[in-house]
């Protein structure tokens, strides 16, 4: 069992930035798949970023150039560090963690975090 922590959400001006964190406890962390994904309320859920135990990463296309995920192994992190933020960036953001390969497709990830939400303003 995997139980992920996301902070650093919060309240930011257009054309801000922010960086997220999650952790998880245990000494096998280093050897799981991680990404980020958000949800707005009525919306399903999206896929932002994913960086494996290689820390090779895969971004969408509206995070590709703005969003960076990154990993620290040894404190059992990963981030998502948003720039230029845009108000449809507003969402709730969630860590999720899987075995093996990376992956776009929520469903294939085993572990979730509770969420952060993130608000940009106009």
């Amino acid at each position: 069992q995997v139980q992920l922590v996301e902070s650093g959400g919060g309240l930011v001006q257009a054309g801000g930035s922010l960086r997220l964190s999650c952790t998880a406890p245990g000494r096998t962390f280093f050897r799981y798949a991680l990404a980020w994904f958000r949800q707005v309320p009525g919306k399903e859920r999206e896929f932002v970023g994913a960086i494996d135990r290689n820390s090779t990463t895969h971004y969408a296309d509206f995070a590709e150039g703005r969003f960076t995920v990154s990993r620290d192994n040894a404190r059992n992190m990963v981030y998502l560090q948003m720039n230029s933020l845009k108000p449809e960036d507003t969402a709730v953001y969630y860590c999720a963690a899987r075995w093996t390969i990376t992956s776009m497709v929520g469903n294939e990830y085993s572990y979730w975090g509770q969420g952060t939400q993130v608000t940009v303003s106009s």
